[in-house]
Parts: C-alpha cells; structure tokens; sequence
C-alpha cells in the first residue's frame, strides 16, 4: 500500500528526492515516517511528519540535510536528501506511525517496498 521511489546512483554531496506513495487507502491522517536499512544494519529511523500540522522531526544523522514533506492531496510524502554521504547508502522505507515511539520501526505499520540509494565517492 505503499512505494517509495526515487533512489538510485548518486556520488557524494549530492542530492536526491525520494517519493512515498499511498494507494488502496488515504493515509492523509497518519503521520508518516521514513525509514533506511543498510546492510548488517537495523531498521534507522530518519524522519517523521504529522498530518495536520506539518510538524517534522528527524534524527540527529540527517538533521539539516534531509527535509520530509508531505502533499496530502497526492496522498504522497517527500524526502529531500541533499548533501549525501557514503554511509546513506540505504535501502529507504516509509511507513505509517500508527502508535508509540516515532523512532522505533515497530511503532509503525503498512511497510511498503523500499527504494535503494548509493552514494559513491
């Protein structure tokens, strides 16, 4: 019920914008997390966004470089990722906050496939 998109090959410093969409339900009222596993790692929570108010939080890794977003009328959520780095290199998640902690990975449901990001040097 939900994609993300958007990864791919990028080198070091720059930037890519990943897209999570809903489909078969309207997430516009959850809050909406991404999330990115790299290998032999778990689960990373990266950043959060509510529904109503915008309100974001991200983890202290990506704070200042990543920004979520959100278009409700798209039932779609955003992540900018700009001054990357090796140790982004990821498979990217999103996924609805349903209860609980935001920056656990069990607080969240309706995982959707993930969208790998390489960053090379």
């Amino acid at each position: 019920q939900l994609q993300a998109f958007g990864g791919g090959l990028v080198q070091a410093g720059g930037s890519l914008r990943l897209s999570c969409a809903a489909s078969g339900r309207a997430f516009n009222t959850y809050p909406m997390g991404w999330f990115r596993q790299a290998p032999g790692k778990e689960r990373e929570f990266l950043a959060i966004i509510y529904a109503s108010v915008d309100y974001t939080n991200y983890a202290d890794s990506v704070k200042g470089r990543f920004t979520i977003s959100r278009d409700n009328a798209k039932n779609t959520v955003y992540l900018q990722m700009n001054s990357l780095k090796l140790e982004d290199t990821a498979v990217y998640y999103c996924a609805a906050h349903r209860f609980g902690n935001y920056d656990l990975s069990t607080s969240y449901e309706y995982w959707g496939l993930g969208t790998l990001v390489t960053v090379s040097s």
